[in-house]
């Protein structure tokens, strides 16, 4: 049932008798509620929380006339859904980060995914309890005949839940054959028969409000037709991926398996576009199976791709892979299971082999047989490290035994082996590496054990190896004791390695004998001398909680305590009594130590709260410490108070008073104080305050009076005896307030202010006080005297002010007279403060024709203050000139001035009326800008097929501080000019240009007086370029005197044939022309014995209408001729030609690719070493 509102809601789970609720608290464990009760939960954002049902029910919302939503979990008729199961078996969407947590109120978790609960007003076969695990194709395993609480499943259920649940079977049989919606889910059986026919129907889904629920589910009803289009989406999420499956690259652990979407039923083709729930994308789940095509499904994808790849497989194992579609949380039937077997593969690595026994001079080895992986295990590969422990292993058995013997040993020796499997598909990994050692003989008898450290109910103890046993040999240690007064003798309580042990769960001061022996693989040594420890006394338990004894004082009390009931073993020495004061964590001090069993604790505060606590001492050491006992010492009333003090000066009609707290407060906090007041003429006294304040001010007094106070305080024990009494003489009281004081205006910046004396008020008036200011809510002290008038100066005409006055006396300061109104006079305008002068920019925007800032000047001011009188005109002098009358205006121009020439403006402000003009400016120094510059001459300095560089002008060629710039411009193919370069620079390279064409440019100059103008077309042609750089030739000896010289051949330059010129060297020669034409090999003959050659070759570019352009030479290669030597025979010859051949293809010259690479590996070494060198003796 959901109750409110508001965004939060609570919701009541009722809980029938004979049924239980199970939920998730915050701490993560369970929490099962049994019937009758009503569980209350909150939800954050008002929505029905999702409802888990097992399968073949339904849950139904049904609102109640009084607005309550009762929830019912119904069985499911199997034509519901088409696929044959219900949507709400499917998981609930993830959900939202805008969407609250479902919580428990007011502290318990919602039940997890796994949960099927009973709802409120559910049927009779809800009376059992759902908890199983969620399995993603909704595929629900065979429960047990109990479930985890130890109920009977929903499958086991009693005759009257199976009579209701045919009843309400044939119900729903009725209401579908009497015309009702196909798909409707019947009403509850608990619903009375005057409730609304509203239903609102709950698919357990989850994850929509409140309010969108119930708009949907009633439209549900009310609307078959569109009930039915929202199954579709359930249909087409249903249908099976036929026959789309294909497995594709199998591996040994891997394997890529592919399908095509599933298709939609025909009836949905006309309405999907109406529909934009067919818009929502379909999810895929591929799921494998190593049990068969009926076993279990392990999810191994999900997602919206139409493939994936399965990792992690087994080798050698035959797989069933299927696939499911999943739409909106809605999944589809299972796809045909394909199957698979992934390939055979090397075995794996095998365990390290294990020690069977040994000897001195041998091992025995053995090993278990590792996952052959699909391929048998042929032989083992057994491998050791003879006994150097370099880490080298050679290989000491192979065969197909799992066991081998290594003999010829050296004893008392360490030998590590390592172990691999191989089959037809190769060897596996080795194993870890293992160390074993060979035996040694029977070791001596150890030394006797000794106590390293004792406890109550432990004893350690330590010893030390055989001296004569070698470090390598493997002996352990035998331990045994013997009780004091048993008679079981000794007995084994260690074997092992270690040299020391603890012997725990021992009895407390009780004595014990020890003996160790010592053994390896060769036998067994007789054990020590016996030697003999006693255990430590055990602390004694914690004495009785302490009591008291009579009455509690308010200084002391009686306390007694009852000894431990355990000693520990040794007798109780002395008990500690400890006192702290107060409860909340104050510390204990020790008030008391000895042998008595009580204490009285003195020298207390009254109306203190103290702990005190016992604990007591022996052999055994410290025990615990007792309860605490709390006492409470009762309070008294609060000692006498200081009299009171005054506080500043005493008032006309009030003093101020002020006390502090009294030294005793009587063990209890003081709650309040009186003040008692006796009068002038009377002895009686009144209360005239009571509070827990520590001052208080007395009012309705009369100047120039005495008055007696005395103070009195109490807390909860009753108030304590009163204070000394003060006497405070009241002062004078404060002048009344002025009358409203009179202005008058002398001048337009000068004003008079008068006023009078007001009644003293028994204290003659020694000074005024007048406030003056512009507005009546910001007015500053401007006089203060005894004066009755004062003149204000300095005023601005035109401007109102206020003005009032107060008076003061010893007795204080009287209140302000009312505000006084004044408006001075009008006069002269005021001086102009701040001249500009005009851009350029705000110039060229006025209407008037172009002014040249070289010869006129542009400037503005800031109108100045009117002083009530509007201004009409300005007058502006400029040194020797004839000065200018301008109208209401803040700008002008000045023409017909000089070039590059300073000038002292003067400016003067005329008002309109007869008060005169106003005071002259300031003077201001402004200049004229030069005129703009003329071009310079452009020439060409440097020239390439690609690049020229241009020059101007007699500067340097790097930007320098003058103000003058260059815009550099170079004509298009439609005859425009485009801007390259703009600067202070003196040069320029224009680059990405074509060969043989020629190029306009022009040049202009300008600086801060303006842009100069262009200067006269210069045309420059770039020259022709010459032919690429080509490869290295190759040479290929033919014979003993000639060989064949080849190289790469260049297409035509622009129409240009391109020939080839082949220079060679013969030894340490100069290179010498041997062809040149156009052809790409060469033979060359009468080749010299015993001699070297070197060849290169150069591409030529024969231009029509101008000389050849040489390229560079390619790189040289080196032909190395045979040297005829008498010793070798004519099949040596042979064969050293053929090497001399290859030899000299081998030293032929490296790729464009090689020679970047290593000139880029060269320049990283120099840069590492340079960094390492700058890093340890710049750095450090």
């Amino acid at each position: 049932m959901v109750n409110g509102e508001g965004p939060q809601q609570v919701i009541l789970v009722q809980v029938n008798p004979g049924e239980a609720f199970t939920i998730r608290r915050e701490d993560g464990q369970f929490q099962c509620i049994t019937g009758p009760a009503q569980v209350p939960m909150m939800s954050p954002n008002g929505s029905v929380p999702p409802i888990y049902v097992p399968p073949g029910y339904i849950s139904q919302v049904i609102i109640e006339e009084n607005g309550v939503r009762r929830v019912l979990v119904l069985p499911q008729q199997p034509e519901f859904h088409p696929g044959g199961h219900s949507p709400l078996h499917h998981p609930p969407p993830p959900p939202h980060a805008h969407l609250p947590a479902f919580i428990p109120h007011p502290a318990m978790m919602p039940p997890p995914h796994h949960l099927y609960t009973g709802m409120a007003g559910g049927v009779g076969d809800m009376s059992s309890q759902y908890i199983s695990q969620y399995h993603p194709a909704h595929i629900y395993p065979e429960q047990d005949s109990h479930s985890q609480h130890g109920r009977p499943s929903l499958v086991h259920r009693d005759d009257r839940t199976s009579k209701t649940h045919e009843r309400l079977q044939k119900k729903l049989k009725e209401r579908q054959g009497g015309g009702q919606v196909k798909d409707s889910p019947p009403s509850s059986p608990q619903k009375s028969c005057n409730s609304p026919p509203t239903v609102d129907i709950h698919n357990g889904i989850g994850g929509k409000g409140l309010e969108t629920e119930q708009g949907q589910l009633r439209h549900t009803v009310s609307s078959p037709d569109k009930q039915t289009g929202k199954r579709k989406i359930g249909e087409s999420a249903g249908k099976s991926i036929k026959g789309g499956e294909e497995v594709s690259d199998i591996e040994a652990r891997g394997a890529t398996v592919s399908w095509s979407a599933p298709t939609k039923p025909e009836s949905e083709n006309d309405s999907k576009e109406d529909d934009p729930s067919f818009s929502e994308p379909l999810c895929y789940e591929v799921s494998i199976s190593i049990s068969g095509k009926d076993g279990k499904y392990q999810s191994m994808y999900c997602g919206e791709e139409l493939s994936a790849t399965l990792e992690q497989l087994r080798p050698a194992t035959d797989y069933h892979v299927r696939v499911q579609a999943m739409c909106n949380c809605l999944q589809g039937n299972p796809s045909e299971a394909v199957s698979f077997t992934t390939l055979s593969c090397e075995p794996d690595p095998p365990n390290p082999p294990k020690k069977i026994s040994g000897t001195k001079n041998s091992l025995l080895l053995q090993w278990k047989a590792p996952c052959d992986n699909g391929s048998k295990i042929q032989n083992y590969i057994l491998q050791w490290d003879e006994g150097k422990g370099t880490g080298v292993y050679e290989q000491c058995f192979y065969g197909p035994q799992k066991q081998h013997k290594v003999t010829k040993l050296s004893p008392a020796s360490q030998y590590s082996f390592r172990l691999a499997a191989k089959n037809d598909m190769g060897t596996s990994e080795f194993s870890e590496v293992v160390d074993l050692f060979t035996s040694c003989s029977v070791p001596l008898p150890p030394f006797p054990p000794e106590l390293e450290m004792a406890g109550v109910t432990w004893l350690c103890l330590k010893w030390q190896r055989p001296a004569s046993s070698p470090k390598e040999d493997d002996i352990c240690y035998i331990l045994e004791m013997e009780e004091e007064g048993s008679a079981y003798g000794f007995q084994k309580h260690y074997d092992g390695e270690e040299l020391s042990f603890t012997v725990r769960n021992l009895h407390r001061s009780t004595k014990y004998r020890f003996r160790v022996a010592a053994y390896n693989s060769e036998g067994k040594s007789n054990p020590s001398q016996v030697v003999e420890f006693i255990t430590k006394p055990d602390i004694p338990g914690c004495p009785f909680k302490p009591v008291i004894r009579g009455r509690v004082l308010p200084n002391s009390f009686k306390m007694a305590w009852e000894p431990p009931k355990d000693d520990g073993g040794s007798e109780i020495t002395k008990y500690v009594v400890e006192l702290s004061e107060g409860t909340s964590g104050s510390p204990w001090g020790q008030v008391y130590s000895g042998p008595a069993l009580e204490h009285v604790c003195e020298g207390l505060k009254p109306g203190c709260s103290y702990q005190t606590r016992v604990y007591c001492m022996s052999e055994g050491g410290q025990s615990p410490l007792s309860e605490t006992l709390q006492v409470q010492t009762p309070a008294v009333p609060p000692g006498q108070c200081q009299p009171p003090r005054l506080v500043g000066k005493p008032k006309a009609r009030e003093v101020q008073l002020r006390w502090g707290v009294p030294q005793a407060d009587g063990g209890s906090p003081v709650s309040c104080y009186s003040i008692e007041m006796s009068g002038p003429q009377s002895e009686e006294s009144k209360e005239v305050y009571q509070g827990p304040e520590l001052d208080c001010s007395v009012g309705g007094l009369m100047p120039g009076k005495t008055y007696s106070f005395r103070l009195k305080a109490a807390n909860k024990a009753g108030f304590g005896p009163l204070s000394e009494r003060f006497e405070v003489t009241t002062g004078p009281g404060a002048p009344e307030q002025c009358k409203a004081p009179s202005t008058t205006c002398k001048s337009s910046s000068c004003v008079v202010v008068s006023w009078e004396a007001p009644p003293c008020n028994g204290a003659p008036v020694t000074e005024f006080r007048l406030e003056w200011g512009a507005a009546e809510g910001s007015m500053q002290i401007c006089y203060s005297g005894p004066g009755l008038s004062h003149e204000m100066k300095g005023l601005l005409p035109a401007t109102n002010y206020f003005c009032r006055v107060q008076a003061v006396n010893v007795a204080g300061v009287g209140p302000f007279s009312e505000a006084v109104f004044c408006l001075t006079p009008c006069t002269v305008p005021a001086a102009v403060s701040n001249i500009y002068v005009l851009k350029e920019s705000e110039l060229e925007s006025r209407p008037q024709p172009v002014y040249s800032p070289s010869t006129c000047l542009g400037i503005c001011w800031d109108p100045p203050c009117d002083h009530g009188s509007e201004i009409t005109s300005y007058l502006i002098d400029i040194g020797e000139r004839q000065p200018i009358v301008v109208g209401p205006v803040t700008k002008h121009v000045i023409q017909n001035l000089q070039p590059d020439t300073s000038y002292r403006l003067v400016i003067r402000i005329q008002a309109l009326n007869t008060l005169g003009a106003g005071p002259f400016s300031h003077t201001f120094k402004l200049k004229t800008k030069p005129l703009p510059p003329q071009p310079p001459r452009l020439e060409c300095t440097a020239f390439s097929h690609q690049t020229l560089r241009l020059k101007w002008g007699d500067g340097p060629a790097k930007a320098t501080s003058d103000a003058l710039q260059y815009q550099l411009h170079m004509g298009d193919k439609n005859g425009r000019f485009i801007s390259l370069y703009k600067g202070p620079c003196h040069t320029h390279k224009v680059q990405r240009l074509n060969e043989s064409t020629s190029y306009t440019f022009r040049i202009q100059a300008f600086n801060e007086a303006g842009e100069g103008p262009f200067s006269n077309v210069y045309t420059f042609t770039t020259p022709r370029s010459p032919p690429a750089p080509l490869k290295a030739p190759k040479v290929e000896r033919l014979d003993d005197n000639s060989c064949e010289v080849t190289w790469e051949a260049l297409p035509p330059m622009k129409g240009d044939p391109v020939i080839y010129s082949l220079q060679c060297m013969i030894g340490n020669s100069d290179f010498k022309q041997a062809y040149k034409g156009s052809a790409t090999t060469f033979h060359v003959q009468n080749l010299q014995p015993n001699s070297d050659y070197r060849f290169r070759v150069c591409a030529i570019r024969q231009c029509q209408d101008a000389p050849e352009l040489s390229g560079p030479y390619s790189p040289t290669v080196t032909l190395s001729s045979q040297r005829n030597d008498p010793a070798l025979a004519g099949s040596a010859v042979g064969s050293g030609s053929r090497i001399g051949t290859e030899s000299t293809r081998a030293r032929q010259s490296l790729s464009d690719e090689q020679c970047a690479f290593l000139l880029l590996m060269v320049f990283a070494v120099i840069a590492i070493l340079i960094a390492f060198v700058i890093q340890y003796f710049v750095i450090k």
